[in-house]
């Protein structure tokens, strides 16, 4: 009896100290995605400024970094959000679960593009999705024509496409950690390897083998993983015109001095053309919020007032500024209510 007593006591302690913990910090621990790392920032700051609250701390680690911090469990130890330039998996939904993160809300914040861009002193590139599969696939096509695979055996990008320059293929681009490198493989690359009929139809066959053909980037030095630090990107960009880089929109708006955006099968990487979709390599920005955490860490509930208001994620709003692709008004009020409401994700 005294031995249950005990047992019952100590679970209460942990569950009161873990709370406590949590209490003791005075500021939000936002980790997470480089893409929305700067609209976060920026939020933070006007957050700071325009309240009693302290300035959330935001750390830059990349979507897929971000949320095994974010559902490593519940307490000061832990952030309270995570930032994501991809939708949460479904994998690390319940492992947050698993983990005791059993109150999730999502807040989608609006779109970006990925931009393929060199430096200004070359030549625009004009490239297709089926140009960026061959490019940067680990196995293609047999060049013989025949429907089987070969590793990749092109070096230049005129060996891929006789209309593009006789470069070598150089990507700059983030590592598998980054939201950005999982809708680059999503978007542009399957989107190219899907032109080619005797691959897609594989899909429908053995869709895991399908997967691999289409997203699986080769390792032979043409790929280069950046680290997620998109900045560094396009200062190496810089350094080497003969170079590419992949990263997210708001990077190439803030630097449009020094790099250019590819068109993307007959598309540039513009606002409007995102906004309306047109481009094709384009892709919606998250940020998830622990529930558990509100009330507990001071400010929780006050920062996500100030990303729900018309002049923060709206059509003028501050966010534009930087880039940010606004969602439509519709939109964008069925995630205010997510806000307001603090509504449980569900997978």
């Amino acid at each position: 009896m005294n031995r249950k007593y005990l047992v019952l006591v100590s679970a209460a302690t942990i569950c009161f100290s873990t709370f406590a913990n949590a209490a003791s910090r005075d500021y939000i621990s936002i980790v997470g995605s480089s893409t929305v790392y700067p609209f976060a920032t920026v939020v933070a700051e006007t957050f700071g400024k325009s309240t009693r609250f302290k300035t959330p701390k935001i750390e830059s680690t990349g979507s897929g970094g971000g949320m095994k911090l974010f559902c490593a469990g519940v307490g000061i130890e832990h952030p309270d959000i995570t930032n994501a330039s991809r939708r949460i998996k479904k994998s690390e939904y319940e492992k947050c679960h698993n983990n005791g993160v059993k109150g999730i809300i999502e807040v989608k914040l609006g779109y970006d593009g990925i931009a393929v861009a060199n430096s200004k002193k070359s030549k625009r590139l004009e490239l297709s999705r089926k140009d960026i599969f061959l490019a940067l696939a680990k196995d293609v096509p047999n060049p013989d024509g025949s429907e089987t695979l070969v590793a990749n055996p092109y070096k230049t990008w005129k060996d891929v496409n006789p209309a593009l320059p006789d470069s070598k293929i150089e990507v700059l681009g983030p590592p598998p950690t980054s939201g950005t490198r999982d809708a680059f493989a999503e978007l542009a690359m399957e989107g190219g390897c899907k032109k080619i009929g005797w691959i897609k139809a594989m899909k429908k066959q053995d869709k895991k083998k399908y997967k691999s053909i289409c997203h699986t980037v080769r390792e032979d030095g043409a790929y280069i993983e950046a680290g997620e630090n998109d900045n560094l990107i396009v200062q190496k960009l810089e350094a080497n015109p003969d170079a590419l880089g992949v990263f997210g929109f708001s990077f190439l708006d803030q630097n449009t001095d020094k790099v250019q955006g590819s068109l993307v099968d007959g598309v540039a990487p513009e606002f409007e053309a995102i906004a309306s979709g047109k481009y094709p390599v384009s892709r919606s920005l998250y940020f998830y919020v622990k529930k558990a955490h509100i009330g507990k860490v001071p400010g929780i509930k006050e920062f996500l007032g100030e990303w729900d208001r018309e002049g923060t994620w709206g059509d003028e709003g501050y966010l534009t500024d930087k880039g940010l692709i606004p969602m439509p008004k519709a939109e964008r009020d069925e995630f205010s209510a997510a806000i307001k409401n603090m509504k449980n994700l569900e997978m």
